[in-house]
């Protein structure tokens, strides 16, 4: 996984976090998922004519709402003005077969035009995820930099 960039061993099996806090979790986890689902959706694309062939998806954004507001300690805000607190970062994404539809006369479900839309708004998700890291690292380097003057 990408988190291991932010990693440094510091012993046997003990390991010292650098930069690392859950919002970035979940933005590498995004983008472990986006990279999964482009993945799937070419593997979709690619059996469009396999007779029988059911179409699969990736499910993490569902994931993380569903998460959202829990946590891993039992928490709560005392005060509009405290930190919020962050979903659970044990969210992975899933892969999902989709059995119920038939869409053609040989049995698969595989539809071009649904499948292209995903690609396109994978591509969108996943450059999103990208500049949020950026803008994260950027805001590290600021702090680094001003810090040494």
């Amino acid at each position: 996984m990408a988190a291991s960039f932010f990693c440094l061993k510091i012993g046997e099996g003990a390991e010292l976090s650098l930069f690392r806090d859950d919002t970035m979790s979940l933005l590498l986890k995004g983008l472990d998922a986006a990279s999964l689902r482009q993945q799937v959706t070419a593997n979709n694309l690619a059996n469009m004519n396999t007779p029988g062939f059911q179409r699969s998806d990736v499910s993490f954004e569902d994931q993380l709402l569903k998460a959202k507001g829990q946590t891993n300690a039992p928490l709560s805000r005392t005060h509009q003005k405290h930190f919020p607190l962050t979903p659970n970062p044990d969210i992975a994404p899933l892969i999902k077969t989709d059995r119920t539809t038939v869409r053609r006369i040989d049995g698969s479900n595989a539809d071009i035009e649904r499948d292209m839309l995903n690609m396109v708004s994978n591509q969108l998700r996943y450059n999103s995820y990208v500049q949020q890291l950026n803008t994260r690292f950027n805001n590290w380097r600021f702090v680094i930099n001003e810090g040494r003057r």
